[in-house]
């Protein structure tokens, strides 16, 4: 059996023989967690403060600075930087949802796990309940010391002299 390098041949999915151009190979979990870094910096109030410092110098250069050297000029309505901000929103999109699925799959993993946790602190507690019913049985046929002190004063009781017996055999 021929060995492709790093990677397995598997049986439920097709080979990929495409001559020609070979598109590159990212590894998901890498681009995952850059997704992840972007989604978190778009969510900041740095992230609007610089946006918006960005536009701010953006207009206030095509408005107020000479003509030559404007450009994106306030005449064709700022297309530049519309262009420039649909791009931001076109990739922001997605990374974002990518975050967010992200999330929801460690929720899930971590909703698993605690689930699971939660059925052995349930089984462990249930068996603990078992074991002290099993207690309080083996302790109800266990002596306590009040018995055994109740069971002694009786036998002294009995084994004690009456006053009466010590007439009757003093008499004889």
């Amino acid at each position: 059996m021929a060995r492709d390098h790093g990677r397995r041949a598997r049986i439920d999915q097709p080979r990929d023989v495409r001559p020609g151009l070979s598109l590159p190979r990212m590894d998901a979990e890498a681009f995952g967690r850059t997704s992840e870094r972007v989604a978190r910096f778009l969510g900041t109030w740095r992230f609007i403060g610089y946006m918006s410092l960005f536009i701010a110098a953006w207009l206030l250069w095509n408005v107020f600075a000479p003509k030559g050297l404007q450009f994106d000029p306030k005449r064709l309505n700022f297309t530049l930087l519309t262009l420039l901000l649909s791009l931001q929103a076109s990739y922001a999109a997605p990374l974002i949802l990518l975050a967010q699925n992200r999330q929801s799959d460690r929720d899930r993993v971590q909703y698993e796990e605690d689930r699971a946790l939660s059925e052995r602190a349930v089984a462990d507690t249930e068996y603990l309940a078992r074991e002290v019913a099993a207690i309080r049985i083996a302790l109800g046929e266990v002596a306590t010391r009040d018995y055994i002190r109740g069971e002694l004063q009786r036998l002294l009781e009995e084994l004690a002299p009456r006053p009466a017996d010590e007439e009757s055999s003093g008499t004889g």
